[in-house]
């Protein structure tokens, strides 16, 4: 089965779009701009490609729709997020997607070097039945709405700590366990390595 066609539920999830300007005042008022930056780059620890916290600037409505949704179901867990999710109404989580989704795209960093993320990211591995990312996430990782979310220049730490988790099993809210079953054959270093790959897109 086709990795779209296990994503193919994604694309039930749609919803009208909210007001991106709204959303701002409200993005604020949440105390989501805490950690995921006014201009939507994820603070983290820095806000450079090693901040720990998701950069959302161009991420897609539906996607962040969906992760609150998970946070609040438990879906995908998360103490904090669970939290913040709870207290965030629909019509307020419609506006403050908007607004996410309305930023420019995640700056990349440098040109990516390492050329055996390079070959997972690009054509996968068939001995490990593994599929290359660009199957879902595109060449330069801008993702296909109602299938796979933005992850190009998406910050290093996030995304080393969300590929080790889809590995663990800790998150599991990818449409048919895809991811997980994608990063489950993965080592610590490739893992490594990816996440700084896609990060430098």
């Amino acid at each position: 089965m086709s990795a779209l066609l296990v994503l193919l539920p994604f694309l039930a999830l749609a919803a009208p779009p909210g007001d991106p300007v709204a959303g701002r005042e409200k993005a604020d008022t949440e105390r989501c701009l805490e950690c995921h930056g006014s201009t939507g780059d994820g603070q983290g620890f820095s806000t450079g490609s090693d901040g720990k916290f998701a950069r959302l600037g161009g991420q897609q409505y539906d996607y962040i729709v969906k992760q609150i949704q998970d946070f609040r179901s438990g879906q995908r867990k998360h103490e904090f997020m669970k939290m913040m999710a709870t207290g965030i109404s629909d019509a307020d989580l419609a506006d403050i997607a908007a607004y996410f989704a309305a930023l420019p795209a995640m700056p990349a960093g440098a040109a990516p070097k390492n050329t055996t993320a390079q070959q997972l990211y690009q054509h996968g591995d068939a001995a490990r039945q593994l599929p290359a990312c660009t199957s879902c996430h595109g060449d330069s990782g801008k993702g296909i709405a109602g299938v796979a979310p933005v992850i190009g220049g998406q910050g290093k730490a996030y995304l080393e700590q969300q590929l080790q988790d889809w590995r663990s099993g800790s998150r599991n809210n990818s449409a048919g366990g895809v991811m997980n079953q994608f990063a489950k054959p993965l080592s610590t270093t490739e893992i490594e390595a990816l996440a700084r790959y896609v990060s430098e897109m």
